[in-house]
């Protein structure tokens, strides 16, 4: 459904609690649960980003077991999610692969729990994927405290905010991924059914 829709978990740049610009380190269920969720909705690919090297030779160590040997029999269903999973030193490299893939640069909407003065609307952001198929898309996921603004300000959009029933707003970066794919999923689904 989403051949052309892309997730990037990214570690760096990212907030922490002063604000600061930090790598956060990657984490196993941030790979699996995401994975799995891309996989379920259909998107193009999956990458985890960081500029340390001993983290991707982690991220790497992980897929690895479950793509081959023991892991890949004993969870079948992992191997077939973890198989979207790229890892990338940054989103240069990210550009590149999907470039390769569809001749073009993504469109890059970050996403945050704040709203920004480039806020796009999830409704808008389907609008886009159905009049321009051509055009790759990334939603851009941040770690630890969220993307920093200076990588959310150099974005072309910000996916508006999921909204919950009153001012709390602190999900974990893989239950945001898996509700933002689904309510793109179903708008999408429905802007199909009403034409």
């Amino acid at each position: 459904m989403f051949d052309k829709l892309y997730a990037a978990l990214v570690h760096y740049p990212i907030r922490d609690k002063h604000d600061r610009a930090v790598a956060t380190a990657i984490t196993n269920l941030d790979i699996h649960d995401i994975a799995r969720s891309a996989r379920t909705f259909g998107l193009g690919g999956y990458f985890v980003v960081t500029p340390v090297k001993a983290q991707r030779w982690l991220a790497c160590r992980i897929i690895h077991h479950w793509s081959a040997g023991w892991g890949a029999t004993y969870n079948p269903n992992r191997k077939d999610a973890l198989s979207l999973v790229n890892i990338a030193p940054d989103l240069g490299h990210v550009a590149d692969v999907i470039e390769e893939r569809h001749g073009r640069q993504p469109l890059w909407v970050a996403t945050s729990a704040r709203r920004y003065p480039n806020t796009l609307s999830f409704e808008s952001l389907i609008d886009h994927i159905r009049n321009v198929p051509e055009q790759p898309v990334c939603l851009l996921f941040g770690t630890g405290w969220g993307l920093h603004p200076e990588l959310i300000l150099d974005a072309d959009h910000v996916l508006e905010p999921i909204a919950g029933v009153g001012p709390y707003n602190h999900l974990s970066v893989r239950a945001a991924a898996a509700i933002i794919f689904h309510r793109l999923a179903a708008l999408l689904t429905k802007a199909s059914e009403d034409n």
